[in-house]
């Protein structure tokens, strides 16, 4: 077998695989696995959104309003296909919670603003509400 048929069959095999895999889960399956990456993507695009709001000094900045701009309209998008399946309430303290977390971590690196010890108590109570509902919540998930 030569170096190139080795090579074809590499590229193949990389692409069945992921397509048997997607044909083995069953359909609800597959729509939660999207509607947890489309949450992951709201709440990306929110923390660019909420960071880039400093930098756009009060939208007279063009670069920096669009990416406001953008981003919150890819967060909202995002989030409303998320909640077709993840309860509202458990999708918004995820959101809420990993936002907080990342854009308070991007506030300390890009902007040297620092957390005195109530703020990061404050943050630590937040992921605890989050774990909380995630670990322990009765919520239903739609069919």
């Amino acid at each position: 077998m030569s170096a190139h048929d080795v090579a074809h069959e590499n590229r193949t095999h990389s692409r069945v695989v992921p397509k048997l895999y997607w044909r083995i889960l069953s359909p609800s399956v597959r729509e939660s696995s999207m509607n947890w990456l489309f949450l992951s993507i709201a709440i990306l695009s929110e923390v660019l959104a909420t960071s880039s709001l400093k930098a756009c000094e009060s939208f007279t900045k063009f670069w920096p309003s669009l990416l406001v701009v953008s981003g919150y309209a890819s967060a909202f998008f995002f989030l409303s296909l998320t909640l077709r399946t993840i309860p509202m309430g458990i999708a918004y303290a995820i959101w809420s919670g990993v936002g907080v977390i990342l854009i308070s971590l991007i506030a300390w690196i890009v902007y040297g603003q620092r957390l005195d010890s109530a703020a990061i108590v404050g943050i630590c109570l937040i992921v605890a509400g989050v774990a909380v509902l995630n670990l322990f919540s009765k919520t239903v998930m739609p069919a």
